[in-house]
């Protein structure tokens, strides 16, 4: 039961956050329909927000997805969470308190003998049951997750701090000896209880949260910038996100100054100058930090902070990155634009992506650009779809080595890091649809879907199957006519055909790719938009090869279907991760006559996402990536001209 004093402070920081930034996944939270969301947070006397965000998301209580891959996905994902025991979670929690414990427990990073244990078990496990729950209203996970967060409170040593391993290990940390990361673990357990309270009103968890901020703080501070320095060579995860998060909500100023302490000068002051230094740096370390940067701005107004996190989103965007959205080979960077060495076995790993949507959300909600929508769009549907089987097992990498395939983890044997934030990402599909400004409804993401804007009295039903579907319908609902602005987003890849007709009248508007099309009239119940985006073979080169092209139809990455020749479910599933990558298959190869669109690809007649080669001495079959499963592939081709 939630009293009134938790939804003021909910409230509060609907309205101060705008449900926008300032938890761990920004996005509706569950009790966001009490908050005036119309209202530009520019205006707002209350709360600690310095920046206005342009556009907002919708809670994720107001957007319900129907059926598609993106409602699978999160089906799917419901399904594993509710599996995993509680009692297997709070294992190692109990061990290290001194608890007894009876429990099996579990495998891969959550191991005993791995020094990552509790990343998952009592951090992304918890923020995946309150999105969840934010999501779609499911009071079995919230109770489960509720559980949990009881549990690990007893778990709590008097001085705030609580983890699955001993604090020796940051003694470790601070004595210059070899440990992984301490206070990447530390981060996701605060995240996921601060998850807890913002999404399900758990003020046990708050309280969880404040005095393991309360034990980072009386570590930190006490040290030298020097000392400071090196400890952050060490892997830190979000702990700057998550403590200015905190901060917001109590408005406790110790813990924005910790925040700022954890900023990483040597990585940010090239950052803050412009300047790419990112060849060489693992990068799921340093994308968390920029996300804290992103955070920081919008509470303190720090310029600083700003371009940080501007330029860095656009560095990595269009100098780091693969055709399909994703970042990083081997989980690091190489020099900018420099990407024809940097397809392995090991390219694209899924944190990063994750991550990388994370950041986009606040730069988007600062700008409302939809080109930053075009590389959500991307990445949605090249690296986190695709990335979970059907019985909600992981992947930590997507292979861009020719003739690799997808692997996964197992059920309680493999909680990557990836594992973690893939619970998370598909427990929120629906967080990125919708968002709005005083006036407008932006339809970012063509998702079957339904939102209802309670302030406006309307409610918006999109029906479609995209990407099988090049379009989509949206059909307006509400008790009287209302006046508002539609703006869809109108795709970087819808190049010419784009047509939008309302109520079977099309209408003359500015439809250019990258730009949104604005729809503004008084609205009545049963009036229905349709859109046409035509999708067009396209090719995405490598920057410093052009000659290596991916195909691509609309938004989607083509991947030539390689067979499955020597795949045994050993070599696709793992506790560890398989490793049996040696192989060496050459990269397929065409030949083409250049230009513009690519002519030696074709859509096979009657088949909607199925492609073949043509005017090839062999052909081979290509389709979306995110729909490879158990067999080889390879995104990327060698196109040789052909001479004339």
């Amino acid at each position: 039961m939630v009293n009134q004093d938790q939804i003021s402070r909910r409230k509060f920081l609907a309205v101060a956050a705008g449900t926008a930034g300032a938890i761990t996944l920004p996005s509706g939270f569950a009790w966001a329909q009490d908050a005036v969301l119309d209202t530009p947070r520019s205006n707002n006397k209350v709360g600690r927000e310095k920046v206005a965000w342009k556009v907002q998301p919708f809670p994720m209580t107001q957007v319900k997805l129907h059926a598609g891959p993106l409602k699978d996905a999160m089906e799917i994902n419901r399904t594993y969470v509710l599996s995993v025991p509680n009692d297997r979670l709070l294992h190692m929690f109990r061990v290290t308190a001194g608890q007894p414990s009876t429990a099996e427990p579990l495998g891969g990073w959550e191991a005993p003998d791995c020094e990552l244990r509790g990343h998952f078990a009592g951090g992304h496990y918890l923020s995946a049951c309150a999105l969840i729950y934010s999501s779609q209203g499911d009071e079995e996970v919230r109770k489960k997750g509720d559980a949990l967060v009881v549990e690990l409170a007893k778990c709590q040593k008097p001085n705030g701090y609580v983890g699955a391993y001993s604090e020796e290990f940051y003694d470790r940390l601070k004595n210059h000896q070899k440990v992984w990361a301490p206070f990447y673990t530390y981060h996701k357990i605060m995240a996921g209880h601060l998850d807890m309270y913002v999404h399900c009103g758990n003020e046990q968890a708050l309280h969880t949260t404040e005095r393991m901020a309360d034990w980072a703080y009386d570590w930190i501070m006490p040290t030298s910038e020097d000392d400071l320095a090196r400890i952050q060579r060490v892997e830190f995860g979000g702990m700057t996100e998550v403590l200015y998060n905190l901060y917001a909500i109590n408005g406790n100023e110790k813990y924005a100054v910790l925040a700022r302490r954890f900023g990483k000068k040597a990585f940010f002051d090239p950052l803050a100058a412009r300047e790419d230094h990112l060849a060489g740096l693992h990068a799921n370390t340093h994308i968390p930090q920029v996300i804290g940067t992103a955070r920081g701005y919008e509470l303190t107004g720090d310029d600083r902070y700003h371009t940080i996190s501007e330029y860095f989103w656009h560095q990595v965007i269009d100098q780091h990155t693969y055709c399909t959205g994703g970042t990083s080979d081997d989980e690091g960077w190489q020099e900018p634009g420099k990407l024809a060495k940097q397809l392995g076995p090991a390219a694209e790993e899924c944190c990063c992506s994750y991550n990388m949507m994370k950041l986009s959300r606040h730069v988007y909600g600062w700008t409302g650009d939809p080109k930053i929508m075009d590389y959500y769009e991307r990445l949605l549907f090249n690296v986190r779809l695709g990335t979970q089987d059907k019985d909600g097992m992981l992947m930590y990498y997507v292979p861009l080595k020719p003739g690799m395939w997808k692997t996964f983890g197992t059920e309680y044997g493999a909680f990557w890091c990836c594992t973690g934030t893939g619970v998370e990402e598909y427990a929120k599909t629906n967080d990125s649809i919708y968002f709005h400004d005083v006036d407008n409804i932006y339809v970012n993401l063509f998702v079957g879907s339904e939102v209802s804007w309670p302030q406006k009295g309307l409610t918006l039903t999109q029906e479609t199957n995209f990407p099988q579907e090049e379009g989509t319908t949206l059909t307006l609902g509400g008790s009287a006519p209302r006046e508002a602005g539609i703006k869809i987003r109108i795709p970087y890849w819808a190049t010419h055909g784009v047509v939008i007709k309302v109520n079977g009248q099309v209408q003359k508007l500015d439809a250019a790719p990258s730009t949104y099309a604005l729809l503004k009239r008084k609205w009545k119940a049963a009036d229905k938009i349709e859109v046409l985006l035509p999708m067009q073979l396209h090719t995405a080169p490598l920057p410093d090869d052009s000659t290596i092209q991916a195909a691509m139809y609309g938004p989607l990455v083509l991947a030539v279907q390689m067979g499955r020749e020597g795949l045994t479910k050993e070599k696709i599933y793992g506790d560890s991760g398989p490793e049996e990558r040696h192989e060496t298959i050459p990269m397929p190869e065409v030949s083409s006559e250049g230009g513009g669109q690519p002519k030696w690809v074709e859509r096979v007649p009657g088949d909607t996402l199925r492609f073949k080669t043509v005017g090839q001495a062999q052909a081979v079959d290509l389709k979306p990536l995110y729909q490879i499963m158990d067999e080889r592939y390879s995104v990327y081709l060698k196109v040789n001209r052909k001479s004339v």
